[in-house]
């Protein structure tokens, strides 16, 4: 077991396994139950955006902390210790029902996740580059594409059989469990030996380009964050409530995260031929219309490609953002690079706790999440025009 976790594969797998159960499931399978706890608890679209929005401002908590010099230890440690907490958090949904606990708890489940991000990351990139087989990264972040999917398909399953929200929540939390063993055991203690062949292949990540403002890079970015999260966390609600998107539900989310597995390759091959900046605002655009479609057509097959266009996008445009604040970060020297990548991720999560509140209230107001989904798209198309010049 110990040679297989030295594998640079395996070790690709055991962060996949990781953010598959932190990202894909701890973080995003609030948008396939929230349905679910809507007709249960007669929850209204307020609430259950001022609740999305309380993991994302604990995401958001979670990544600058995280991020910090500040917080010392072993990273596997953390990691592992914030996937059994992100565990927990799930299945403390199922034991309360009422909205300030789930408040607490969502954010708490934010922290967790944002946990297993930075700090999985930081051990599994750096040694797939030590590894030579940095291409392997792009295995790696498949991860929360490949939890989204699954997420989609035991929620559906599970609602087949008419389980109740509570029962989906467990679900979430002992699948959670199962692929944090998978993690422990694929990601091992100590660091792969270099050797003297060992070269870092680099041949799908995003050559690199120079920056542009920084000022422009923080606000597109904060947009992006405010456009993708709407449609991210109501689109399986859409599909309940919209009579003639009702088949179209059950495979709504699968349709995302298959869609999502693959994107950062793909994105990553993008921005090599075109540059990042014209990717990203490609990519910003093509998230735009796949938001309008959800929110403008009663067509099962539309709904579902606007779903795939948003799932084949938005983790390509948060590694190219992220990219571009490499550059920056390059420029302005390493004292300052953890504070600017801080500084772009508190953008980023202000955007995330701000869309599901706002497209909550604007629910409220209107009956409906058309006008939440255009000003999504309108934001997406914003940030693309502001990267793009």
């Amino acid at each position: 077991m110990h040679e297989i976790g030295r594998s640079p594969v395996s070790l690709a797998l055991g962060g996949l396994l990781a953010l598959a159960a932190a990202m894909g499931i701890g973080r995003f399978v609030y948008t396939p139950i929230l349905p679910y706890m809507a007709d249960g608890l007669s929850m209204p679209a307020q609430d259950g955006g001022l609740i999305a929005s309380a993991n994302f401002l604990g995401y958001l908590a979670g990544a600058l902390l995280g991020s910090s010099s500040r917080l010392r230890g072993d990273p596997r440690t953390w990691f592992l210790g914030a996937l059994v907490a992100s565990a927990l958090t799930s299945a403390a949904m199922a034991f309360t029902a009422q909205v300030e606990m789930f408040l607490v708890i969502r954010f708490m489940s934010g922290v967790a996740s944002a946990f297993v991000l930075v700090f999985s990351a930081a051990l599994v990139l750096e040694r797939l580059t030590l590894s030579g087989r940095a291409d392997l990264s792009a295995l790696f972040f498949a991860g929360v594409g490949i939890g989204i999917a699954f997420s989609a398909i035991l929620i559906a399953f599970l609602g087949h059989i008419a389980a109740t929200w509570e029962h989906l929540w467990l679900a979430s939390a002992g699948a959670t469990l199962v692929f944090a063993g998978g993690a422990a055991v694929l990601v091992p203690k100590t660091t792969p030996a270099l050797t003297e062949t060992t070269k870092p292949n680099l041949q799908d990540a995003p050559k690199p380009e120079a920056s542009g403002s920084l000022a422009g890079l923080f606000i597109a970015y904060g947009l992006f964050g405010f456009g993708y999260v709407i449609t991210a966390t109501f689109v399986s609600t859409i599909a309940r409530t919209v009579p003639a998107l009702q088949p179209a539900e059950p495979w709504v989310w699968l349709c995302v995260g298959v869609c999502a597995a693959p994107s950062i390759l793909i994105w990553n091959r993008i921005a090599n031929r075109i540059r990042p900046r014209p990717a990203f605002a490609l990519a910003c655009v093509l998230e735009a219309a796949g938001v309008a479609m959800t929110a403008l057509s009663q067509h099962p097959l539309v709904f579902l490609f606007g779903a795939a266009l948003l799932g084949v996008t938005f983790m390509g445009i948060t590694a190219l953002g992220l990219t571009q604040a490499r550059r920056h970060a390059e420029a302005l020297g390493p004292d300052r690079a953890r504070t600017l990548l801080a500084g772009v991720t508190a953008s980023f999560g202000l955007g995330q706790v701000a869309g599901p509140w706002f497209a909550g209230q604007l629910h409220a107001m209107t009956g409906s999440f058309q006008a939440p989904s255009l000003a999504a798209a309108a934001a997406l198309i914003a940030a693309g025009l502001i990267v793009l010049r």
